[in-house]
Order: structure tokens, then sequence, then C-alpha cells
């Protein structure tokens, strides 16, 4: 991005911070890679995300942002009976959200998260919302998916190919893997097993297993995850026996065993440095590392005499030493942060 954009965005977002600001709002914060604001609204528990792009080509801007940002603080944040509520339900697929949103693990480093989705604004459900709807967790996760079209795709391919899913903003296309039979359900149009690709919120990538275009996707899923704000993750999912998304699997000698390694490799990397961004010194970052024997490994340093929140990892170094994580791990405790890190009463000794 040139930065002359980089300049005009962040001086957008400066505009509307303030103009939140003189309606009450005191926690408004930019978040340049994403391009949105988040924020609590008076009178609101519960965070919500304010996405920038659709200001950017509106003129006059200084009356858009007045105008819309007076529109947006005129709705409430979210409704205050579940009969309201409900239909707007969405299930989002996310690493890290703001705030304490309600969630669910899906699959490694990625939750399931539950928004509102209003005109203006997605705002995270809370646990502490459940209580004002009077209605379970469950049921809420159950219908935000219910409220996904279930999109069904005609036609048969006549060979493997590779079908993309672009969001318009309501598709929520990333989100229908979590619907169970869904992803397996396009093999006709991929013309075999689907493999699917969701390297970021808006794009969905699906291609048949065992073609000629998984390496490639692959390579263009990393590069659309690493170079997205929006990344979501660089690694293939299929559909398992009982229909359920999981992560795609390749073991030692399978053509992609090495791709599939560095993709879940990446993504641990990724999630946890967003994770340690706006977190304490102590959380160890993690990197990543070539093996001629392993492929891709993950690597996190501990340092002797530093208090230290380690990642996962594929071995950890201390001093001078490589320590796989097994032989590490038992003399670890598990905190409490997610993702996941372990911290130590010593520095172990050889």
């Amino acid at each position: 991005m040139g930065l002359i954009r980089r300049i005009a965005r962040a001086r957008l977002a400066a505009r509307v911070i303030r103009r939140l600001r003189r309606a009450g709002v005191t926690d408004a914060r930019y978040h340049s890679r994403a391009f949105e604001i988040r924020f609590t609204a008076p009178g609101d528990a519960e965070p919500s995300i304010l996405q920038l792009e659709p200001l950017l080509a509106k003129r006059p801007r200084r009356q858009a942002v007045d105008d819309f940002v007076a529109g947006l603080l005129r709705t409430p944040g979210l409704p205050e009976a579940w009969a309201e509520a409900a239909p707007l339900l969405r299930p989002v697929l996310r690493g890290v959200a703001p705030g304490a949103p309600l969630r669910r693990p899906a699959w490694p480093f990625l939750s399931e998260f539950v928004v509102v989705d209003q005109p203006d604004t997605m705002t995270y459900v809370t646990a502490t919302q459940l209580s004002a709807w009077s209605v379970s967790a469950d049921r809420v996760f159950a219908r935000a998916r219910a409220n996904l079209p279930g999109a069904v795709l005609h036609g048969t391919a006549n060979g493997p190919t590779v079908v993309r899913f672009v969001d318009d903003g309501d598709a929520y296309w990333t989100s229908h893997l979590l619907l169970e039979g869904w992803l397996g359900r396009l093999a006709e149009q991929v013309g075999g097993v689907p493999v699917a690709f969701a390297p970021e919120r808006g794009t969905l990538l699906v291609a048949a297993d065992g073609s000629d275009h998984l390496p490639g996707l692959f390579a263009q899923a990393e590069e659309c995850f690493l170079s997205s704000a929006r990344g979501l993750t660089p690694m293939a999912y299929v559909s398992d026996d009982d229909g359920c998304t999981v992560p795609y699997s390749a073991p030692p000698g399978h053509p992609l065993h090495h791709l599939v390694r560095r993709a879940e490799r990446v993504l641990a990397v990724r999630e946890y440095s967003r994770q340690a961004e706006d977190s304490p010194a102590t959380f160890a970052p993690l990197t990543l590392v070539a093996s001629e024997r392993d492929g891709w490994r993950t690597r996190a340093v501990w340092e002797r005499n530093a208090p230290t929140l380690l990642p996962e990892a594929d071995e950890v170094q201390l001093g001078d030493r490589l320590v796989p994580w097994p032989e590490l791990e038992p003399l670890l405790e598990r905190s409490g942060e997610y993702p996941s890190r372990w911290s130590g009463r010593a520095w172990p000794e050889a």
C-alpha cells in the first residue's frame, strides 16, 4: 500500500474517532491492518467493529463521516429482545477477537464467534448477553448457523477446477465451512473431493483433492493470508465422514506433506504474533525455521533467568540447546491465554 493511501486511511480513521468521542465514546481505537475501528457505544456492554472501507469513496467525506456516525449512534448496538436479535446473528471464524466475546473452538488457532450483523456495524455477542436474551450459548450458535443461506451451486465440472467465492460483505462464505455437509456438496462443481482454503475473511477457494491446482493454491493462500489485513488461515480443509470440516491431513510421504506442514506453522506464527502485539514482553515470540530432515518447524526462545510465557512450538531454544516440545512440556504449566501459552517455574538445566 502506498504512503499517500496509508495517510488518507489514517486521517479518515482519526476523523471518525474524533466524531465518536464527541458523541461520548471513550474507547474507540483504530486498527490499521484491518482498517477498522473498535468501540463500545454508550449504554452498550459489547464492543462493536466499524469497517471504514465504505467511507473512503464518499464525498464530501467530512459530511459523510458526520452523517454516518450520527446514524450509527442512533441505532442501538444490540437488540434487547431475542426475537429481534435472532435473525441478525451470523457465525464468523476468527483467530483473536476484541473484548471477551462468546466463542468455541473450531480448528487449530481458529474459533467460531457469533456477531449481530447490522447495516453499519458488526457486534460480537458476549456471554453476558445470553442472560439478557434468556437463551443458551448452544441456541445462539445454532441460530447463527441456521441464518446462513447454505448456498447450493449448480452445474458439473468437466474436470478438476477451482471455485472461488468472493464475499460482498453479506455472504459470509468462509463461515459456510462451519455448516455440516456443505463443503462435501461441492464435489460435482470442483470435480472431486472438495478441499477448501479461506486465506482471508472475504475469500473462499475450493478445489478437488489430488488435482494439479492444490500446490499452487497453498502458495496463493499463504500469500493472501500474509498480505491481507483480514487474514484468516493459509491451511487447507476437507469434510470428514460426518460432514464436519476438518484440517487437511498429509502424512509423511504424501506429495503435499511439506506444504501442509508449512501452512500449519505459518498460521501458528501469525496468530501468536497477533496475540503478542498488545501483550506483556514476557510473551516469547514464535518463529518459523527450515529443517532438512523435518521440513518447516516452529521455534520459541526461553531466555535464562527471564520470566517467559512460551507459545507451543516444535522446539524451544534454551541457551545453546534445542529441546523438542514433548520433552519440555511436562515441566510447564498452561496459562489462561488464547492461543495457549505455557510457563515454567525454573529454566531447566541439561
